[in-house]
């Protein structure tokens, strides 16, 4: 962020202290959130030696639009018909031998900007609790791939995507009873022009909204607080909060906002409740190391709040215990190693950096063309994208542990 602070020409700590932003990620021209979502669930069921057909029900959260009709959860779908990669084009007549064969899964995308991520683990946790759940596991996938078109917002971007597990007795348990939800009308960030990623940001009124929905939902929460625990609800209640982070700064911004809204205004200084209950869980690579530390302590409450742009917004609670392996906290700790997937990113330059957004904005909705293919800086493992034919069609291909690439071709069951 330092080094686009001086390409941009604005001042000096402008993202990196005004929005609390040291880095942001983003896709090169070989990924984008069906790469991402590839990735991701594919790593999940090897590292924990899952079933496929023990998988019934799978929903991706994701606002980013790669076809109108067609989910990313149908891509995903190949993963539990046929197996990964797969070596052939599953919408041609071809009658290959399915490895797996599970193609009794429930499920589809969910999308309302950053929130979509949050219903669709709603969704999967919802079924698990009910009794339509037939007692495989649930799997929720979100991604997304945010950018912006030069200007204040692009700092605010940033790619990734994350596989979870949903089942009974996890180690990081839904208080379900425990939710409050603000949902409303607003044009503070939305995506009309189909022909562009680009979405129209009215940036001070989507401040506006977040701050107001996050209100609205801790309101809400605690009176279902005190409806259950027959108490008033307090901040104490709670070991850490977990915010829906634009950029880090409106983060801070929330906690304190919450903080000055609840009695412990009288009894300590908000810095010093903020390094305890926010700090910890406000940089990516401090989760580990947190957790580990807590690992002992049974019962840790989690406050999450999610928000997505035009607007919906939940504020939820967590409890983690260390539970068995293989999904104890600590096993899932290791496995995931986050610090480690840190250091293995690649740094670019702004003019690099900017080149691939041009690239991007010229192959977004595009068909019939062939990227680079080149995976040397991705780690094995990684799906990547290959190429887009006359017809629409995405072909990936995944980097394994020798110099070959396997192909991963697209279609649903």
């Amino acid at each position: 962020m330092e080094a686009l602070e001086v390409h941009d020409g604005v001042s000096k700590g402008k993202y990196t202290v005004g929005l609390g932003q040291d880095c942001m990620a983003f896709c090169s021209e070989v990924e984008d959130v069906i790469s991402m979502s590839l990735t991701v669930v594919t790593s999940l069921l090897e590292k924990y030696k899952i079933d496929p057909t023990q998988i019934g029900r799978l929903e991706v959260g994701s606002e980013t639009v790669i076809d109108k009709s067609k989910s990313i959860k149908t891509f995903l779908m190949q993963i539990f018909e046929f197996g990964f990669p797969v070596s052939y084009a599953p919408y041609t007549n071809s009658h290959k031998e399915q490895k797996y064969g599970n193609t009794d899964i429930e499920g589809v995308d969910s999308t309302n900007a950053c929130y979509g991520g949050t219903a669709a683990l709603f969704n999967c946790v919802n079924w698990v609790e009910s009794a339509s759940w037939d007692g495989r596991y649930g799997l929720v996938v979100c991604t997304d791939s945010a950018v912006y078109a030069e200007g204040p917002a692009r700092p605010t971007g940033g790619a990734a995507a994350v596989a979870m597990l949903i089942g009974p007795d996890a180690p990081i348990a839904f208080e379900s009873k425990l939710r409050g939800s603000h949902m409303s009308h607003a044009y503070d960030f939305y995506k009309p022009n189909l022909a562009s990623e680009y979405p129209v940001v009215d940036g001070k009124l989507s401040q506006t909204c977040y701050l107001m929905a996050l209100d609205s939902c801790y309101k809400y929460f605690c009176q279902k607080f005190e409806k259950l625990e027959g108490r008033q609800f307090s901040m104490l209640d709670v070991d850490y909060f977990v915010f829906h982070s634009p950029y880090n700064k409106l983060v801070q911004k929330s906690f304190a906002r919450l903080f000055f809204n609840d009695f412990l205004r009288n009894a300590s200084s908000v810095d010093e409740i903020a390094k305890e209950k926010l700090a910890p869980y406000s940089t990516l690579s401090d989760v580990e190391s947190y957790q580990s530390r807590d690992l002992e302590k049974e019962g840790k409450r989690v406050i999450m709040f999610s928000y997505g742009s035009g607007l919906t917004a939940t504020m939820f609670s967590l409890q983690l215990q260390e539970g068995h392996r293989p999904f104890s906290l600590s096993n899932i700790v290791k496995v995931m190693d986050v610090p480690g997937k840190l250091k293995l990113r690649h740094e670019f330059p702004p003019e690099k950096f900017v080149d691939i957004m041009k690239l991007m904005e010229h192959r977004y909705g595009a068909k019939d063309f062939v990227t680079s293919k080149d995976s040397s800086l991705l780690s094995p493992g990684t799906c990547y994208l290959t190429e887009v034919d006359s017809m629409f069609r995405r072909f990936y291909a995944k980097k394994e542990n020798t110099s070959n690439a396997a192909t991963c071709e697209n279609g649903a069951s």
